[in-house]
């Protein structure tokens, strides 16, 4: 254990100060994912949340370590065992990390080291307790160096996991300024949150807007570096600097964002108001050549999305997104710069750290997820979520309340049944566009005992969710939110 340890720290620490995503556990890490069959992908999502990614670090260091383990206890009987085993471990590391989109010209070190360092101290280890001339060491007090070296390297591969991580994450060099948007957004309503205890906010706190993508550690990218490109089946394609895509026309839209991993009644889903540059825009200066099918958008860590070009041209207010709620993105959700399309789930339409947008085919250009499985088109399907009440509740007089969405189709209408009783009409909270959530409450005088509360919400053309029941794969979950609420 010791010296995998020991090799693994030293591999985090190179992968950390040349390529963070070449480090080792990252790079074994987003193999892993890519690799993973869709199903898996959903219960890490559903079971552990976002929490997902430190978990599976986690993971492969342990597997690591054990392999580790493993080898010491081979390279006992015979010393090449050991050395090959950990040879097998680098180039499992050197192999993921130099297949990355991203990969550099030194994406092979980071694992060469961590293996070279591992065979160094294994050998080390082997000499320390083979006997001599001069006498075998005390059990006791080999035992005793063995654990103390154990120990270290372990606690070095656990210290430093995170480190290209941290160094990903590491803050801009300079503050953002953002221009004025050359259309705004009308008055931004208040809330029902200022009546209805428990509800979601009419609009999300950035520090509350879910994150679900495959990134291992947020990107780091400044501005004075980032680029832009339209490229692929267009008669001009160009390339644009921050600073080209600030001095263009900004729009400023209140937008509703969900992913296709949320479950009925989930948390993925939020709502505030973006900044950006109009994809129409883009693509008229690019001018698309006749056959063209999709925008595929691509992240700066290779992860890539399929956009239908009609949707981006059919009026709604797709965008090249660089603030939301007043702010530059954060570096979680994209920054500089993502794509934010309005009625399409994430992955499909949102791709974050944005560096290009490909006029292509479906035929000659398959997207991430599109590739795992999951539907090429995907609009926001109609639904809601019931947030209160929640828990035990004293009998009487209190509210059902929650959200609900339909993007880019606008809610109508929302409706709650408690048990078996008539479907009854809730009442809607502020409109703030048909790309926006509705929230929605009903009074409700509660009996003691135990219930059963179910919502339904209908677009604005009147049409109501299905109650089918459906799970996310391969296009997103359907049916009713239903849950149980003990009274008195």
């Amino acid at each position: 254990m010791a010296a995998a340890g020991l090799g693994t720290a030293a591999g985090q620490l190179v992968g950390s100060a040349l390529d963070p995503a070449a480090a080792p556990l990252q790079a074994v890490g987003a193999a892993v994912i890519d690799l993973a069959p869709p199903g898996l992908k959903e219960w890490a999502v559903s079971t552990v949340g976002t929490a997902d990614k430190p978990l599976l670090v986690a993971t492969v260091l342990v597997v690591g370590v054990l392999l580790g383990a493993a080898a010491g206890l081979w390279a006992g009987r015979t010393a090449i065992a050991g050395d090959l085993i950990f040879a097998g471990l680098g180039l499992v590391g050197i192999a993921a990390a130099v297949s990355r989109p991203t990969a550099g010209p030194f994406g092979f070190l980071p694992s060469l080291v961590a293996a070279g360092v591992a065979v160094a101290a294994l050998r080390w280890q082997l000499r320390w307790s083979s006997p001599d001339i001069t006498g075998a060491p005390s059990r006791a007090g080999l035992d005793r160096r063995l654990l103390l070296t154990g120990g270290l390297g372990v606690l070095g591969a656990i210290a430093t996991a995170n480190l290209p991580g941290i160094r990903g994450s590491a803050p801009t060099a300079s503050p953002i300024v953002l221009p004025r948007p050359r259309s705004t957004a009308p008055t931004f309503p208040t809330g029902l949150e200022t009546t209805v205890t428990g509800i979601s906010p009419l609009r999300t706190p950035v520090p509350d807007f879910y994150r679900v993508d495959t990134a291992l550690f947020v990107p780091s990218l400044e501005t004075a570096g980032w680029r832009l490109d339209v490229t692929g089946m267009v008669a001009n394609p160009f390339s644009l600097t921050w600073d080209e895509l600030l001095a263009m026309p900004l729009i400023e839209r209140d937008i509703t964002l969900t992913c296709v991993s949320n479950e009925i009644g989930g948390p993925y889903c939020g709502s505030t108001r973006w900044l950006g540059v109009r994809v129409a825009d883009l693509l008229e200066r690019a001018q698309p050549s006749p056959g063209a099918e999709q925008v595929l958008s691509t992240s700066v860590d290779g992860f890539t999305a399929s956009t239908p070009l009609p949707v981006l041209r059919d009026g709604r207010d797709a965008m090249v997104a660089v603030a939301m709620d007043g702010q530059p993105l954060t570096r979680e959700h994209g920054f500089p710069a993502r794509l934010l399309t309005p009625g399409l789930y994430g992955y499909v339409g949102a791709t974050k750290w944005l560096t290009q947008l490909k006029l292509t085919t479906f035929a000659a250009d398959v997207a991430y997820w599109t590739a795992r499985g999951w539907a090429q088109q995907a609009p926001v399907k109609t639904a809601t979520r019931i947030d209160v009440p929640h828990g035990p509740i004293a009998a009487g007089a209190t509210v059902v309340a929650g959200v609900a969405w339909a993007t880019h189709r606008g809610v109508s209408r929302v409706q709650v049944q408690v048990d078996d009783g008539p479907w009854q009409d809730a009442r809607l909270g502020p409109d703030v566009g048909l790309d926006y959530w509705r929230q929605w409450y009903l009074p409700w005088d509660a009996p003691s005992g135990q219930h059963r509360l179910s919502a339904r919400a209908y677009d604005g053309s009147g049409v109501p969710q299905t109650a089918q029941v459906q799970g996310v794969l391969p296009d997103g979950a359907t049916g009713y939110h239903v849950i149980d609420v003990q009274v008195g």
